[in-house]
């Protein structure tokens, strides 16, 4: 792996060449200039320029949404001190009258407006200012005209500190240091950008014939080994993800670029974007024993499923409203089935390992309470309410299931039952054929699509339609237990002879104990009436002061046991019997775990889906 000098005025991560064959020039009919004056105070002053404005009033907007997330984000509440000029500097009026935009009138054809934008969250959705970095989400920080949409930009960032660098997947202007540009609005939004004192790695990949560099622009309080260390790590699971697909995405301007901050100050989080993505964690690289490759995994593999393999519902990108598709089980859910799997495969986890978190995915929806009330397309539409959304009122907790463990568990099942037909398959097959009909193409793809190409990958229109129709449209879930025995695992309860009662956190207020979590439905408490908040007096013989009490009543209470259970529930006391149920809990073991001896045909077949069974790379 070659790194690069760290010298330079300015790291631009995108290839001049490109950017001189396409970049609008000086004259770009929209410019940005960003600097930080007041980065200590988490402000940015930002200037944008609009030429050749028709006549009447031009009009101004902060988006409302972010690409690759679905919620509404109220981006303008941290605009202010709007002022706007003409083209010879005379003031112009601006007129507010709704939240989300101005109107700028008197204008000689040339707008020119500046503003105050407040930073201080750093996540993959938000921007982030300090003496330490500016990160920019573009939706969150730069306004834009109506009616420019389909016009080229440029941008020029004014560095707070000398030592900065930038990261970017917007192309550079040639010749002009800290300066890029967009060939639109689409994707300009869609090119979060990075300014810090950041360690940088890249290494090239040639797939087809073409060259390509990857790079790390890292953010962090970490050492340089740590740097080399992940970057290895992320340079080993690239072909595996290739090899799912067969092929690189053909990247625009010939990089892909893992922006990624783990700072104290950043929020966990991980955003795709068509050339690069945003990757972050408060936990330093070695605090987080190098598991921020997990995130940048399933990020990774978006490059291909989303970006290009994209629901026709999210193309083109709305910034006024939330993007709602049905076919987030696919685009997130098998996203993030393959993240770890192919970590796995790339031998940067260990057989134990993937099995462990595999099992907390599947318990998760098996035993969860959200395929009572919808399937998996239904989940998908409910994302504009949870994905980051905010509100005030309290949701029943008990009706989601996420579509991404979710569509991940749907992946699984599809591609445990393709590897066991007659003639075999896999996942990977029916991922290819989505990224020969859809993202090579780019043509947009609704569910129909989706089934049609099932159908297409395995020859059996009837397989598709009955997958569909149950595990899609509907809430049905395949038998595991056989599906994985396949493979040499075996699928158990972890511990039923525990008890289990349907909620298990509570908090203690004083000498009360109460409920701190709401019960699943058909459970011990649920069945009894007991709800989240209320306080638990007693279960048979034992009675609750602490949370000491409430641990040692589970460790000794036994499944099948008949009780009373009493509370109190807004001020009324009351008690109703119940039974105590076994943990439910699922847990994925390899047959060897278990004192069971694997065939050779067995173990091929974990082979051929897991990939070797060497311990994680260190």
């Amino acid at each position: 792996m070659r790194k690069l000098l760290l010298g330079l005025s300015a790291l631009t991560l995108a290839t001049a060449s490109a950017a001189a064959a396409q970049d609008p020039g000086p004259a770009a009919p929209v410019q940005y200039e960003v600097a930080f004056p007041n980065a200590t105070h988490r402000e940015a002053r930002i200037t944008a320029t609009f030429r050749k404005v028709p006549k009447g009033a031009l009009q101004l907007r902060m988006s409302r949404s972010s690409p690759g997330r679905y919620a509404i984000h109220e981006f303008a509440k941290n605009v202010y001190q709007v002022t706007a000029v003409d083209g010879a500097g005379k003031p112009l009026k601006v007129d507010r009258a709704e939240p989300y935009g101005w109107s700028v009138s008197g204008h000689d054809g040339t707008v020119k407006v500046t503003y105050t934008l407040y930073a201080d969250r750093g996540d993959g959705t938000y921007s982030q200012i300090d003496t330490t970095h500016a990160h920019l989400n573009m939706p969150a920080t730069f306004l834009w005209a109506v009616g420019y949409h389909d016009k080229p930009i440029r941008v020029r960032f004014e560095r707070a500190d000398p030592s900065w660098k930038i990261a970017t997947q917007l192309p550079p202007v040639a010749g002009q240091p800290d300066s890029f540009w967009a060939p639109n609005l689409q994707y300009f939004m869609d090119s979060p950008t990075e300014l810090s004192a950041m360690t940088v790695r890249e290494w090239k990949v040639t797939d087809k014939g073409r060259d390509y560099t990857f790079r790390l622009a890292l953010h962090h309080t970490g050492t340089e080994a740590d740097a080399d260390t992940f970057a290895e790590k992320l340079k080993a699971i690239v072909p595996e993800h290739i090899k799912v697909f067969g092929e690189l995405p053909k990247f625009d301007y010939g990089e892909y670029t893992f922006i990624a901050d783990y700072m104290p100050q950043i929020t966990g989080d991980g955003m795709e974007h068509r050339n690069s993505t945003f990757i972050s964690q408060p936990r330093s690289l070695f605090r987080g024993n190098f598991s921020q490759l997990g995130t940048a995994s399933h990020e990774l593999f978006h490059a291909w499923n989303v970006e290009r393999i994209r629901p026709a519902e999210l193309e083109p990108f709305d910034f006024t409203k939330a993007n709602p598709t049905p076919s987030l089980w696919l685009a997130e859910g098998f996203t993030q089935y393959y993240g770890p799997l192919l970590i796995r495969r790339a031998g940067q986890s260990s057989m134990d390992e993937f099995l462990t978190g595999l099992s907390g995915t599947l318990n998760g929806v098996v035993n969860g309470p959200g395929r009572l009330y919808g399937s998996p397309q239904e989940m998908s539409l409910r994302a504009p309410f949870v994905d980051a959304a905010a509100a005030l009122d309290p949701v029943n907790p008990n009706i989601f299931t996420s579509y991404y463990p979710y569509g991940a568990v749907i992946g699984l099942a599809l591609d445990l039952q393709l590897r066991g037909r007659d003639k075999p398959l896999s996942l990977d097959d029916f991922m290819k054929q989505m990224w020969r009909a859809h993202g090579v193409t780019e043509k947009p793809y609704t569910p129909a699509d989706v089934r049609a190409a099932l159908a297409k990958t395995t020859g059996d229109q009837a397989f598709a339609d009955a997958f569909f129709k149950a595990s899609i449209e509907g809430s049905a879930l395949p038998d595991f237990a056989p599906l994985l025995e396949r493979a040499g695992l075996k699928l158990r309860q972890k511990a039923p002879k525990k008890a289990w009662l349907g909620a298990a956190r509570v908090k203690v207020s004083g000498t009360e104990l109460l409920l701190d979590a709401p019960p699943v439905p058909n459970s011990p408490l649920y069945g009894a009436g007991v709800e989240v908040g209320d306080r638990i007096i007693s279960i048979g013989r034992f009675v609750f002061a602490n949370e000491s009490d409430w641990t040692d009543a589970l460790d000794r209470l036994k499944p099948g046991e008949a009780m009373t259970v009493q509370f109190i529930q807004r001020g009324q006391v009351r008690e109703a019997p119940m039974t105590i149920a076994a943990d439910p809990t699922l847990e994925v073991v390899r047959f060897e775990k278990v004192d069971l001896k694997p065939t050779e045909a067995q173990l091929a077949f974990r082979t051929a889906w897991l990939g070797a069974e060497a311990e994680a790379a260190k």
